[in-house]
This record gives C-alpha cells, sequence and structure tokens, in this order.
C-alpha cells in the first residue's frame, strides 16, 4: 500500500499541474479573441483596398487587366504550384497540425499538385513531421510568430519569399493551407489560391455598383496603382491566414487543456479518496496499538 506521504505528494504534484492547465485555459481563450479581432480589423482595411481597384478597373478595359502580369497566368503553358502550410511552432495543441497535414494530403491527391512540379513552404516547425510522413517534401520552412506583434514581419519577409519564388522559380500558382476557427473549441482546415488573382473576383469588383454618386481619381500611373493595390491584397490574405491559424491553434490548446483538467479532476478525486481512506486506515491502526498497549499496563499493574 502506498504511504501517506508519497500519496500527499501525488496530490501536490497534481494541484500544482492543475493550476498550470487552468492558466493556459486562460491565455488561450484570451489569445483567440485577441487573434479573431485582428482578423475581424481587417475586413474594413479589405473593403478600402476592393473600392481600389474597383476605380481601375471601372476605367480600363477587361482585355487589358492580364497586362500587369501579377493578376493572372493562363497563358502560360506550364503550371508551378507554390504551396505554404500554416502549422504551430509550440505544442499542446492536439490533433491541430496533424489535421492540417492530412488535409494537404487529400488535396494534393484530388488535384493535379501531386503530379506537378511544385514546392512546399512551412510556416511552424511542428507540422513538418506530419507533412513528411505523408510523403510531403519540405522546401523552406518558416516560423510562426508567437504574438500578434510578430505576424506583420512574417507576412513581409512571406511575400519577399513568394517574389523570389515567382522571379526565380518561374511559380505562378500559390495555395495557402490553415486552418481557420469556428468557434472557441471548433475548427477545420481550409485553403486559398492567392495567385493568379481570380478573375470571376475582379470582375465582379468591377460590376460592382459605387457607394456614392462622385468617383474619385487617382495620379498614379495605373499600372503601379493596380500592382500596388495588390500586393495589399495579397498582404492582407497571408495575415488573415496567420490570425486564423493562431486563433485554431489556441482552439485547440485550448480543447486539450480542458480534456487534461478533466482528467487532473478525476486524479485528484482519486487520490484522495486513496489518502483519505489510508490515512483512516492508520488512526484506526494508531488507536488499536494504544488499546492494545492499555490493556497490557492494566495486566502488569492489576
Amino acid at each position: 500500500m502506498p504511504s501517506l506521504d508519497y500519496l500527499q505528494r501525488k496530490i501536490t504534484t497534481a494541484q500544482e499541474l492543475q493550476s498550470v492547465v487552468r492558466t493556459m485555459k486562460v491565455l488561450s481563450a484570451a489569445s483567440i479573441r485577441q487573434y479573431e479581432q485582428a482578423v475581424e480589423s481587417l475586413k474594413q482595411y479589405t473593403h478600402t483596398i476592393e473600392m481600389g481597384l474597383q476605380i481601375i478597373l471601372r476605367e480600363h478595359p477587361k482585355s487589358e487587366i492580364s497586362n500587369y502580369g501579377i493578376t493572372t497566368s493562363r497563358s502560360r503553358s506550364i503550371n508551378r504550384w507554390g504551396l505554404i502550410v500554416f502549422g504551430s511552432e509550440q505544442g499542446m495543441c492536439g490533433q491541430f497540425n496533424e489535421q492540417i497535414a492530412h488535409y494537404v494530403w487529400e488535396q494534393t491527391n484530388q488535384q493535379p499538385i501531386l503530379n506537378a512540379d511544385y514546392s512546399l513552404l512551412t510556416i511552424g516547425s511542428r507540422v513538418i513531421p506530419p507533412l513528411e510522413t505523408s510523403g510531403q517534401k519540405i522546401t523552406a520552412s518558416f516560423p510562426m510568430p508567437s504574438s500578434l506583434a510578430g505576424i506583420t514581419p512574417m507576412v513581409q519577409e512571406l511575400l519577399l519569399y513568394i517574389e523570389n519564388w515567382r522571379e526565380e522559380e518561374k511559380i505562378n500558382q500559390i495555395i495557402l493551407f490553415y486552418n481557420h476557427i469556428h468557434s472557441n473549441s471548433l475548427f477545420y482546415p481550409r485553403k486559398l489560391q492567392i495567385l493568379p488573382i481570380d478573375q470571376t473576383w475582379l470582375h465582379k469588383l468591377k460590376q460592382r455598383q459605387w457607394d456614392s454618386r462622385s468617383l474619385p481619381t487617382f495620379t498614379m500611373e495605373r499600372s503601379q496603382l493596380f500592382a500596388a493595390l495588390i500586393r495589399q491584397y495579397l498582404f492582407v490574405s497571408l495575415y488573415r491566414a496567420f490570425g486564423e491559424s493562431l486563433a485554431s491553434e489556441n482552439a485547440s490548446r485550448l480543447a486539450s487543456m480542458q480534456m487534461a483538467e478533466q482528467n487532473i479532476d478525476e486524479r485528484l478525486a482519486e487520490f484522495n479518496a486513496q489518502f483519505q481512506q489510508e490515512r483512516q486506515i492508520a488512526i484506526t491502526e494508531e488507536i488499536i496499538e494504544i488499546v492494545a498497549g492499555t490493556d497490557a499496563l492494566v495486566l502488569l499493574n492489576p
């Protein structure tokens, strides 16, 4: 039977672990809200970018859209794919990385990407093992930022890498794979093709009704302004992917911590019950020894 000191140490350790788990739950819940607010704040900025594109497209013939070069790759006979997979840099987040890795494997098997020439870039080191297990070859890896402040510089660095992909490796199809949060404990994988720019989306922007009677004007050369707005669109798309992936990571961590807390509570209940039982047995034994000692004294001193 375990000693009372051993059981007390077990109880103390479980209580300390319980405190850590509860702290991580609070931090994960707060982080989810923080990243969700960051993604929400992009809506107005995205709307501003779309308005700028709308003005340019309304004044420019549709047949000349492709002349900007960044919008389409249909004229190229060979498509080279660039896949960007968002995982985590930290652990204790359940099946977060395995889920997105499995989704990438499904998508590359369902589409002609698998048989095409493609490069795969990962964000976060912990998604690399499940991707390699599924047979994917990692071209490069960037760390996943650990805070909201780290997203912007990482997006800027990623944009430079994408430009290098396009110029040096002639990659003309780029897809993002990341987890999209649905609730505080539920998320699902998503893919988003950011290049080439969707021509249907551009056409809808051009046909969209302007909100006011007066149309703005611009003095910058049209192609330069269009390219600048497209770069901002890419920035927003990447920033949103980072924000949603980090929110999903914390949602997965929150769910894991809730399960861990439940297991700890059950173990604590077992330890406390066992401790009370052993303590009662020890007290009973002490009482029996005292009674036996008293009886012996009575017999020796009648």
